[in-house]
């Protein structure tokens, strides 16, 4: 049976998208660029990252739970930078043999418009092409902060303490979940299938966070890998204790029915938590637990409940 026709990139544009460029900066969609003019005494902040069917979301997902994850992994990094989301730019890569049609693009759109209203950002612009191969989505997103406040990966100093916000591995079991690998009840398997489809950008936290995190990172790649980052930016070793990481009950489960979950949910992707250095005790609205310390050295140690060093199959996910 042939695919319905798809209306064209302009049609797409005009009727799906241009309703959700209300930023006076996007002109609407209709010029070529979009404007933005920060506040005196603020920076922009850019963060720009994809999303791609059957790498970072299954073939079954809702169009509208795309949609959210394709804009709340990119919110999820101005957070951790303690910045406020201002708009956004979008390309689609639509595939040729029409499997995503016009009703996918409505919903698409439509967790688009939610999200929006949720976060407070907007459309500002963007592309759409065809491809062949599958459906993918492109973010690019802009916030503001006061100028040299970011807590970059390169400030971590020796003596300070490490915090992570929320739970870890919720998402790895999520996606184990989705793929057939762990079967656990059904409540905690709604659960952890909703942290994989669903990311929930930290922003709150990020901004209590302002002038209290030195070194700061989304956990995207895995707890123990993005540590890495900042330990190698920063030229300094972190030192982590295992029991101190907070996981959720759910994942508690898994780990207490297969101790071999928990280096798997430790070095896993997608959590979208906020994982920092910071001198101080972070302000109770952070949500942030002491996980470490910054120590001399180099890279990453995670230690067990008998201090000793942890191994890991991998640090966490990578592309290629």
């Amino acid at each position: 049976m042939a695919s319905p026709p798809r209306r064209g990139e302009f049609r797409l544009i005009a009727e799906l998208f241009a309703p959700l460029a209300t930023h006076p900066g996007a002109r609407g969609l209709v010029d070529d660029c979009a404007y933005l003019a920060p506040a005196p005494g603020e920076e922009l902040v850019l963060k720009t990252d994809a999303v791609v069917c059957g790498i970072d979301f299954m073939s079954d997902a809702m169009p509208e739970h795309v949609a959210a994850k394709a804009l709340r992994i990119n919110l999820s990094d101005l957070a951790a930078k303690g910045a406020t989301p201002v708009g956004y730019l979008q390309t689609l890569g639509l595939p040729r043999d029409g499997s995503i049609d016009d009703a996918w693009l409505e919903r698409y759109a439509l967790g688009l418009a939610e999200d929006q209203a949720r976060f407070g950002i907007a459309l500002l612009g963007g592309d759409i092409t065809a491809t062949d191969g599958p459906f993918w989505a492109s973010i690019t997103v802009f916030g503001t902060l006061p100028c040299g406040t970011a807590p970059l990966r390169a400030n971590a100093k020796v003596g300070e303490r490490v915090f992570v916000t929320g739970t870890i591995g919720d998402a790895a079991l999520g996606l184990a979940v989705r793929r057939g690998g762990y079967k656990p009840n059904a409540k905690d398997a709604a659960f952890l299938v909703d942290r994989y489809d669903l990311p929930q950008p930290r922003l709150a936290q990020g901004l209590a966070l302002r002038g209290v995190a030195r070194a700061a990172a989304d956990v995207s790649d895995g707890l123990v890998a993005d540590l890495g980052h900042i330990a190698e930016a920063s030229g300094v070793a972190i030192d982590i204790q295992a029991p101190r990481v907070p996981l959720s009950d759910a994942a508690r489960r898994a780990v207490a029915a297969d101790a071999t979950w928990l280096p798997r949910l430790l070095a896993g992707g997608d959590d979208y938590e906020i994982v920092f250095t910071a001198a101080m005790d972070p302000p109770a609205d952070a949500g942030a637990v002491e996980i470490g310390r910054v120590v001399a050295g180099q890279g990453v140690t995670v230690r067990d409940a008998t201090g000793q060093p942890m191994r890991f199959a991998r640090a966490g996910y990578e592309h290629f």
